[in-house]
């Protein structure tokens, strides 16, 4: 049994947050259980140990301490020292411009980077090989040309201050009239 059935009382709100967080990463192919630890986390007023975790998750301790590694890994969570304790205490970052951050540049080291390695592979080795249709072949550059334009436009991104970021996402569309005029594709 992974489960615990006894849970502490969380306000429907925070529980429906959790909830919906867990269903949200379990979308994204991270496990439901981390994404609800780290749901709790950045609600949570105080640090927490593994066992108020499970406690009030109703989770299993050893579901919650591999949890907690995955978390940490990502940087999403971190150790806090509390005077007087010696358990490990838990806080997951709270800025949530630094958690989009971190989500984002561990989903490019996990995806876009064995991505961009693969499509760099087969575009060479298509050019070589006289099975490879000129219509793949064709294809193949044209994703790698988008994958390595998204790549770029990230590492730029880093370098934008957050006000001036910030800035440019309120703009959304508008942001097309200081384009130069051109032909549609």
């Amino acid at each position: 049994m992974t489960e615990i059935t006894a849970k502490k009382k969380l306000p429907a709100v925070v529980e429906r947050f959790i909830l919906h967080w867990g269903d949200m990463g379990d979308q994204w192919g991270v496990n439901r259980s981390v994404s609800q630890i780290h749901g709790l986390l950045y609600l949570a007023e105080a640090p927490m140990t593994a066992e108020d975790i499970a406690d009030t998750l109703g989770m299993a301790r050893s579901n919650v301490s591999n949890s907690i590694k995955e978390l940490l890994s990502w940087g999403l969570i971190r150790r806090v020292p509390i005077l007087g304790d010696r358990r490990d205490h838990f806080e997951a970052e709270t800025d949530i411009w630094e958690v989009a951050a971190k989500i984002a540049a561990g989903r490019k080291e996990r995806e876009i980077d064995p991505a961009l390695a693969a499509l760099r592979a087969c575009v060479s080795d298509a050019a070589d090989d006289p099975a490879i249709s000129p219509l793949a072949s064709k294809r193949l550059k044209e994703m790698l040309t988008f994958t390595e334009l998204v790549d770029r436009w990230y590492t730029q991104m880093l370098n934008v201050p957050r006000p001036r970021l910030v800035a440019l996402i309120k703009l959304g569309e508008k942001i097309v009239s200081f384009l130069p005029t051109g032909r549609a594709k």
